[in-house]
């Protein structure tokens, strides 16, 4: 009887895990769909183990066919291509300067990108924001 209890209070640590892996091979830069991603019953430190919210997502890396999904992986789809003009915005105390940019690399939501300012011809860093924009402090 005293065994019983034991493994039914290390059931949930007996359980295998489930991990995403990929099943087809995903060239960087690829958006995610439904189709690109599948739980299996391994168990991978490190992996991701939820298929919520990964459709629409954009490889950083190549990722080959049965390999997990780790979570530097994935990120936003790039809103920002490289070398694309992009508006600088620099907002601060109600100050608001905008200007026009080149983008040195490309990026999505929230990630950090280097940006030549095309009037005097400076290299700055900004965050990305929701509507394209750069913005620069």
């Amino acid at each position: 009887m005293r065994v019983l209890a034991i493994l039914l209070l290390l059931w949930p640590a007996l359980a295998p895990a489930e991990t995403v892996v990929a099943t087809r091979n995903l060239r960087a830069q690829t958006v995610l769909t439904e189709q690109d991603f599948a739980l299996r019953d391994i168990e991978v430190a490190g992996a991701l183990n939820s298929v919520e919210g990964l459709a629409g997502m954009e490889t950083r890396v190549a990722i080959y066919i049965g390999r997990p999904i780790r979570p530097g992986d994935i990120g936003p789809p790039a809103l920002v291509e490289r070398n694309g003009l992009v508006t600088l915005v620099y907002d601060h105390g109600g100050l608001l300067i905008t200007a026009e940019g080149r983008a040195l690399g490309r990026g999505g939501i929230g990630d950090r990108l280097r940006v030549m300012n095309l009037a005097s011809r400076n290299t700055i860093s900004g965050i990305i924001q929701p509507d394209g924009s750069v913005k620069v402090q």
